[in-house]
């Protein structure tokens, strides 16, 4: 069953050239499912800072740093400047953990292409890998993608708890609108720990 907080169901707008702005989220991550009858994949692993990603058929790797919640309690994202930097959201699960871990990056920025410019052509299967601050690493199979529009951004299946340990990769996407100076949609990729 999935649980989200009502912090969690409003969309704020990304000010600046490739940023995205992310739907408020829970403070705290939701309580982890009982492990009591669950595989030990779907148990998930111990908790530990994530330092890396890597997607291989993409060619996207990067340093994850982490993000926390803006004074009006929108996800931050990773510095702008800095395009192909991707973020971890320190107050969802860490990535491996049972329930969903969430990391950012942009599609674009300064002018150039950002760490997750080619998000939107992961598929049902790839690969999305996670190093871990315990030398650990965790493994994602994706089994879901999605544009949606910002203002229909779907915050309890990107930060609804799960019973087993997921990822959620979020971008920008869709046509730019200048007036806002920030993209109308949002790519939303899903995976599930391996």
């Amino acid at each position: 069953m999935k649980r989200i907080s009502a912090a969690a169901v409003t969309l704020a707008a990304a000010v600046l050239l490739g940023s995205c702005a992310a739907p408020q989220a829970a403070q705290s991550p939701p309580a982890s499912p009982s492990p009591t009858a669950l595989s030990p994949a779907a148990q998930g692993m111990p908790p530990s800072e994530p330092t890396e990603v890597r997607i291989p058929k993409i060619g996207a790797v990067s340093s994850l740093v982490p993000l926390g919640l803006n004074p009006d309690e929108t996800v931050e994202v990773p510095p702008v400047e800095q395009p192909m930097q991707a973020g971890w959201y320190r107050l969802a699960r860490t990535p491996g953990e049972a329930g969903p871990a969430v990391l950012l990056g942009h599609v674009d920025g300064n002018r150039q292409p950002g760490i997750f410019f080619r998000l939107k052509e992961l598929v049902v299967g790839d690969e999305v890998v996670v190093s871990r601050k315990d030398g650990t690493t965790a493994k994602f199979r994706v089994h879901k993608k999605e544009q949606v529009a910002k203002d229909s951004f779907p915050a309890e299946a990107v930060y609804g708890d799960t019973d087993v340990p997921e990822l959620r990769l979020i971008t920008c996407g869709g046509s730019f609108d200048q007036a806002a100076h920030s993209y109308r949609d949002n790519v939303v990729v899903y995976a599930t720990l391996v």
